[in-house]
């Protein structure tokens, strides 16, 4: 049977296999899970990292600052619309 882990699990397991304390064998032997797992697991961990200190902040700055620019755009032609069409319904007396 396939036993599965949360990803609280796998980040303990990574993280213990990342410290060096133990061997990986040691760290498969007492978490039961297959060595090359938890290389995988390490390695994931270990490419990703960088990413949880990134200022989110920034990235969602630009993505509202995008949205606005868009909807200016949209504003800006549903202006130009109706004052066109405006102009085609006048009718001269």
């Amino acid at each position: 049977m396939k036993k599965v882990f949360t990803a609280k699990q796998k980040a303990a397991v990574a993280l213990e296999a990342i410290k060096g304390a133990k061997t990986i064998n040691d760290i498969s032997g007492v978490h039961e899970v297959h060595p090359t797992q938890i290389q995988r697991w390490k390695q994931i961990v270990q490419e990703n990292a960088a990413a949880l200190f990134a200022d989110k902040r920034a990235k969602e700055g630009r993505d509202r600052e995008q949205l606005i620019d868009e909807l200016y755009r949209t504003i800006g032609r549903r202006d130009i619309e109706l004052a066109w069409l405006k102009k085609k319904l006048q009718f001269d007396p």
